[in-house]
């Protein structure tokens, strides 16, 4: 009798295991709902970041109304560490970090705030610093015990191969799981191992689609920096990948840097108009992407505020259907691109890419849209049209439209 209850217990235990197991695999896939959203100290700071300048971004985040627009994070970038202890913990720079990072992921949840953190599939990061292959255990206890949200886990000094970067960022998300705490893992692979299609996989949430943004509208220089219309274009036939928690990451939003320093002035990054920022917001919402803001949140322009915080082009980026925009039209000088809403509206953005202003109609039902349509512009926070089945006007140069069909 003895052994056969010990049999059943022992296939309880194997059962509430596996279910256990399931269960994390499920929260792991759940983990980010919609677009993480919030910002991201690279673009601009560099190194140059601290535990005043993060609290002053997180406090410039509840004044300016951007945690109230759906900003939640707050993301370290590279070159925080300090190296590890005599137990090889990794540590932070005590001068940037004086009251380690515990304490000030404490004063970002109190802001009602979430903190991200960033490492690398080696054992160095991009900029030389330490990084976590083989202490993937470890540093994600770590991270877990600071009450950490987000891991941005690049993929300098590693292997070339596709096969190798998915093992190694499976290694980090089970380490992650067994942390103890939720945290979202953004794989940052910059596209050239095709991380849709292993991204849900390994157990990340989101794929980086590019290499990194700089602060320009196209790559002109051709030293491999990336331009806002380059990256629509490397993601656009990314969009049958785009589903629930798994989420194109174009890199940073570069609205309101206007060549004003550090890495996205690199490569060509000589700024941009805001005409240009503003259809960086409006793509990467319409393609459903990640928003990391990286300008300084103490120091923004009314156009900054104007774009930044639009509450209906977020509310593309946010709706709770899941999807990306299917380009529709592409030609030389414009694209058009229709997304489907939760609602049962569709968001439609016509893109000029174009040097020139450029008069451009765009039929609803060669888009795949029968019927009429209220159409409501966005940008303007007005309905210009009732009863419409096609859209005419001038695009500026570089000028994206975005209109919701109701």
């Amino acid at each position: 009798m003895k052994k056969i209850l010990s049999i059943a217990f022992a296939a309880l235990l194997a059962t509430s295991s596996f279910a256990q197991k399931s269960e994390t695999l499920l929260e792991r896939n759940q983990l980010a709902k919609t677009p993480p959203m919030g910002w991201m100290t690279w673009n601009l700071f560099k190194g140059d970041i601290s535990e005043q300048l993060i609290k002053e971004t997180a406090d410039a985040m509840v004044e300016h109304g951007f945690r109230d627009a759906g900003y939640e994070y707050i993301f370290i970038d590279d070159l925080w560490q300090g190296g590890r202890d005599r137990h090889n913990n990794i540590i932070p720079d005590p001068k940037k970090f004086p009251n380690g990072i515990k304490a000030l992921a404490d004063y970002v949840h109190s802001k009602g705030l979430k903190l991200g953190i960033y490492s690398d599939a080696a054992q160095l990061t991009c900029g030389g610093w330490t990084a976590s292959y083989g202490f993937e255990e470890q540093d994600a206890r770590t991270f877990a015990s600071w009450g950490i949200d987000y891991l941005k886990y690049d993929y300098c000094n590693a292997p070339e191969d596709s096969a190798t970067a998915r093992k190694r960022y499976h290694t980090m998300a089970q380490a992650l799981s067994k942390s103890g705490r939720n945290i979202v893992l953004g794989i940052c692979e910059w596209g050239q191992r095709n991380g849709e299609e292993w991204c849900e996989q390994v157990g990340g949430s989101l794929w980086r689609t590019s290499y990194d943004v700089r602060d320009m509208w196209k790559d002109i220089v051709k030293q491999g920096g990336m331009g806002i219309l380059d990256i629509v274009n490397i993601t656009a036939p990314l969009a049958k990948d785009v589903r629930h928690g798994q989420w194109p990451d174009m890199d940073m939003l570069v609205v309101g840097l206007n060549g004003k320093g550090g890495p996205s002035s690199d490569l060509g990054g000589v700024g941009c108009s805001y005409t240009e920022y503003q259809t960086q917001m409006s793509m990467w919402c319409m393609m459903s992407s990640v928003l990391a803001l990286s300008n300084d949140l103490r120091k923004l322009s009314a156009e900054d505020k104007r774009i930044l915080l639009n509450k209906e082009i977020i509310a593309i980026d946010q709706d709770p259907l899941g999807k990306a925009a299917e380009r529709k039209v592409n030609q030389a000088d414009h694209q058009i691109y229709v997304r489907p809403l939760a609602n049962g509206s569709h968001a439609v953005a016509i893109l000029n890419c174009g040097d020139k202003d450029k008069s451009i109609q765009a039929d609803f039902k060669q888009l795949g849209l029968n019927g009429k349509y209220l159409i409501r512009d966005v940008w303007q926070h007005r309905d210009i049209a009732k009863k419409a089945n096609r859209w005419k006007g001038t695009v500026k140069a570089h000028e994206t439209k975005v209109f919701v069909l109701k």
